[in-house]
């Protein structure tokens, strides 16, 4: 786990259109197939892109124990996420996902009751006890908590089962500062973006991957948006970066994620269902601009002499 890098999708967990909305398990082995044979690092199943807060206990330990048992024989990692704002339920999961057979947890900071730095720090060193790789979730517009450098760093070195961070907080002079403070320690720390329009800047002050939505439906292309930067290929790391921006962020600006992702996955025939309650499926409206961002990506592709197979690959003209 310490030498993980490239894309890590948030996996969307796929619904039936029943009346319970049940999870559709048959999809959710074959989504994570799919990246399994896309080059996708890992994935992380029961996060906020897979409706966590919806999802019943056994719903949450069955997501996990099928992606866990789909990845096993393949290089994918998987890495759910086990946040609350309960650290005794924070524990409990992460415990569970350890049992289970994960390879680490992805842990949001403890939201809505808003703790004290002092508090956050009690909260993780009660996780690190667990003793399986954490990466920290910094995403304060929905925790409403943002971590300072400082705290980060600090977490890092009373905590040695963080290994890294997944930053959603938008703020490059932040995120450039804990990379590289994060590389004084004495053990590796690494550094993800948690949006996917903030990847290339992320890498190119040393980050080393991202965890991403878009790789729901693009799952080849991150990869290689990250795989051409880290070989030195700056001119095509741009060109995709260039191309997929204005999709990413309408991804997070047209509706609550995973309201957009599904809906343009449901489009390209993944077929996984709406989102639970209280998240509604999109509009026609937006959808409909949601398919404009899309028809302008594949525009920009062909610009760059790039081109897409059915939206999952990428590959050169």
């Amino acid at each position: 786990m310490k030498s993980l890098v490239g894309s890590v999708a948030a996996l969307v967990t796929p619904f039936n259109d029943d009346a319970e909305q049940s999870v559709n398990y048959d999809k959710l082995a074959e989504l994570v197939a799919l990246h399994a044979n896309s080059h996708t690092a890992a994935i992380v199943p029961c996060g906020t892109t897979g409706e966590s807060p919806t999802l019943l206990d056994e719903e949450w330990e069955a997501v996990v124990s099928v992606a866990i048992a789909v990845a096993k024989p393949t290089h994918l990692k998987v890495i759910p996420g086990t946040g609350s704002n309960s650290t005794r339920e924070a524990v409990r999961l992460t415990e569970r996902a350890a049992v289970l057979g994960a390879d680490a947890c992805l842990v949001v900071t403890p939201y809505y009751n808003r703790p004290s730095p002092e508090g956050v720090l009690a909260h993780f060193l009660e996780l690190d006890k667990v003793g399986i790789p954490l990466i920290l979730y910094n995403i304060p517009s929905r925790t409403g908590l943002d971590l300072s450098a400082d705290l980060i760093i600090e977490l890092c070195e009373q905590c040695p089962s963080i290994i890294g961070l997944k930053a959603s907080n938008g703020d490059l002079d932040q995120i450039t500062e804990v990379i590289y403070r994060a590389a004084q320690l004495d053990r590796p720390f690494s550094v993800f973006s948690g949006d996917d329009s903030l990847t290339l800047p992320i890498l190119a002050v040393g980050g080393v991957g991202v965890i991403s939505v878009a790789a729901n439906i693009m799952p080849c292309v991150m990869d290689e948006l990250v795989a051409s930067f880290r070989r030195g290929d700056l001119k095509k790391s741009m060109a995709i970066m260039h191309a997929i921006h204005g999709f990413c962020r309408a991804l997070l600006k047209l509706g609550p994620n995973p309201a957009p992702i599904k809906a343009i996955m449901n489009h390209a025939g993944l077929k996984v269902g709406s989102c639970r309650k209280p998240l509604l499926p999109l509009s026609a409206y937006k959808e409909a601009m949601l398919l404009h961002e899309l028809q302008l990506l594949k525009t920009q592709f062909a610009q760059h002499g790039l081109a897409y197979d059915n939206l999952l690959k990428l590959s050169e003209h």
